[in-house]
């Protein structure tokens, strides 16, 4: 088993002005095998969370229970768990063999021999077999990496604790890596929690996300809910890349109006707001379309950059003095400095607070994603 239950797990770190709060009153519930990825900005608390888990930060307030077992104040040796740190942090001197063996030798009562075997089983998994008398410094990035996996994995944990294990890496390493994670995830069943700044790496790996800003939960669940239906207006514009467009209005007559145009509202969209209600307007890239001659509710604006990525196109426009992006066709030929009528289909329009960020409208999805969003 390896099942978290985090309650009201605050920390606060001392210091002037009564201290700062890294995380504040988090409530969270990881079931056993699952893969929860924590993501959010450079100091959301989110690395700290992890080392609490972990039992290498004291916990100001709340608990922390591993299996039903209250691990708050416990030893990081008598939880249970294991972490992979972003530096790697091997040891310059050892082999392989001895680095992913070195903790057993350190916490149990397990033979020379023993140890190498499990270090020997974790190698073959990681497909490092051949690296195991070599040295750090004579291995890659990405071989490191698997080095530092092994040296968890021969711990058995009931739960694997990695916290931006992949940022060293470049790009098609890490993408090569995020499927290698997945699938020894999927095949030992080990409950991961999984900490990253990155939205690619959260919304591919997990099964669920918890979104944090500001040391507090903002939104768990799976990726296409908090990508569908985000609870406010952080979630939606953190969730997603290129990020959500932002637009503010104010609902007047049957309209959104904009200081540079006015948005019909149809029924889906007026049964939320009220009159004169300030809102601001969310629309995903992709979910702009090109609008055609005489189509009611085309938005008129200005090309400013193009980026083509060969399948698609972030296509850059303005409409006054802000930008925003739409994502097209890679096919389709546009030119800067062009007028370019766009359309924000109804059904696909976000509706948020401006002064709480709560989300009073998200699109609408089809019964099928509806489904995969209450699978977990």
């Amino acid at each position: 088993m390896g099942t978290v239950e985090i309650n009201d797990l605050t920390k606060i770190y001392s210091g002037g002005g009564g201290g700062i709060v890294a995380v504040k009153d988090l409530d969270i519930t990881i079931q056993d095998g699952e893969f929860l990825v924590l993501v959010g900005p450079s100091g959301c608390g989110k690395s700290t969370t992890l080392r609490c888990i972990a039992g290498l930060e004291e916990v100001t307030h709340g608990t922390i229970e591993l299996d039903g077992v209250d691990v708050t104040h416990k030893r990081p040796v008598e939880r249970g768990v294991a972490m992979v740190f972003q530096n790697y942090a091997l040891y310059p001197h050892m082999s392989v063999r001895k680095n992913m063996s070195f903790g057993l030798k350190m916490t149990t009562d397990l033979s020379k021999a023993e140890r190498h075997e499990k270090a020997e089983w974790a190698a073959e998994l990681l497909g490092i077999s051949e690296l195991l008398d070599s040295q750090p410094k004579e291995l890659s990035g990405g071989q490191q990496q698997r080095v530092a996996l092994g040296r968890a994995l021969v711990r058995d944990p009931e739960i694997f604790l990695m916290d931006e294990p992949l940022s060293n890496l470049d790009a098609k390493l890490r993408a090569e890596m995020r499927t290698e994670l997945q699938e020894l995830q999927q095949d030992l069943g080990v409950t991961t929690i999984y900490v990253t700044h990155d939205q690619t790496e959260a919304m591919t790996m997990g099964d669920r996300i918890a979104v944090l800003d500001g040391g507090q939960l903002q939104q768990i669940g799976t990726p296409l809910k908090l990508y569908h239906k985000p609870q406010n207006q952080f979630v939606a514009g953190f969730i997603g890349s290129p990020s959500m467009n932002f637009l503010h209005v104010t609902a007047r007559d049957g309209v959104l109006e904009h200081d540079h145009f006015s948005y019909e509202i149809p029924e889906l969209v007026e049964r939320d707001v009220e009159p004169g209600q300030d809102l601001v307007l969310g629309i995903r890239p992709e979910d702009i379309e090109l609008a055609s001659d005489g189509d009611d509710n085309s938005i008129p604006t200005t090309v400013s950059v193009v980026e083509p990525m060969g399948e698609l196109s972030y296509v850059y426009i303005d409409i006054g003095d802000q930008t925003y992006t739409a994502s097209v066709s890679g096919e389709l030929v546009f030119d800067p400095g062009k007028p370019l009528d766009v359309l924000f289909p109804p059904e696909r329009v976000h509706l948020f607070d401006p002064e709480t960020g709560d989300a009073i409208k998200n699109r609408v999805v089809s019964e099928e994603v509806e489904a995969q969003q209450r699978s977990i």
